[in-house]
């Protein structure tokens, strides 16, 4: 393999050089992103990222810790610290990077975010990869047509999101450059815009869930 590279100067524009994302990626690789904003993890999260790393045949998954996502109310958040060991109770083996980049490098949207990984780490192939559930709302990210012309982007099926996600606004208006599942493992190298939908066994836990589940019975 390649040797790994070290961080290089970020081409992002009022961005200082020399910030640090904390991992090494070889060129060659094939890399899936996996943001969010994992409040909290859950198995349903492992099953994606297990997913699409086995059925994309990538090297590695770097779960993006978001430190807020801007369309989520930062008081039903918990804190960053937090929701990265959590993450890393559910990111499992070696091919698995759990990671605060976004907080390290000061961004909020993950346009900026996709931008700064390809000019820091020039060769490798990344995909984004996201829930049939975050493809209902993609049409809401700033920068969504842009961030579909930078990345191939993976979809992997969430319970309840079939049929929104593959009529959404962002699946119409990406339908052209929809990939068959059948030829994932090759979607890191294609030239965007290109996506795919991987059907998979559904999980039916969900982080809002889970917090119901947590907060304080009253009454």
């Amino acid at each position: 393999m390649a040797r790994e590279i070290t961080a290089r100067r970020s081409a992002a524009p009022g961005r200082p050089a020399g910030r640090r994302p904390g991992f090494f990626l070889a060129p060659g690789m094939t890399v899936g992103l996996y943001g969010g904003s994992f409040n909290p993890a859950h198995e349903g999260h492992a099953h994606v990222a297990e997913t699409a790393r086995l059925r994309l045949g990538l090297d590695r998954v770097i779960w993006l810790v978001s430190p807020q996502n801007p369309l989520k109310d930062s008081i039903q958040t918990a804190g960053l610290p937090e929701r990265v060991a959590g993450v890393r109770r559910w990111a499992n083996g070696p091919s698995m990077i759990v990671s605060d980049v976004e907080a390290r490098i000061g961004v909020r949207y993950t346009i900026d975010t996709v931008r700064w990984l390809k000019a820091r780490f020039p060769g490798v192939n990344f995909v984004w990869i996201m829930g049939g559930d975050s493809l209902a709302g993609f049409h809401r990210w700033r920068g969504w047509t842009a961030l579909a012309r930078e990345v191939p982007i993976a979809v992997v099926s969430r319970p309840g999101s079939t049929l929104s996600g593959r009529t959404s606004p962002a699946a119409q208006r990406f339908a052209d450059f929809r990939r068959p599942a059948e030829a994932a493992k090759g979607l890191a190298r294609q030239a965007p815009p290109a996506w795919t939908w991987l059907p998979a066994p559904f999980h039916f836990v969900s982080s809002t869930a889970l917090r119901a589940a947590a907060r304080p019975k009253t009454g």
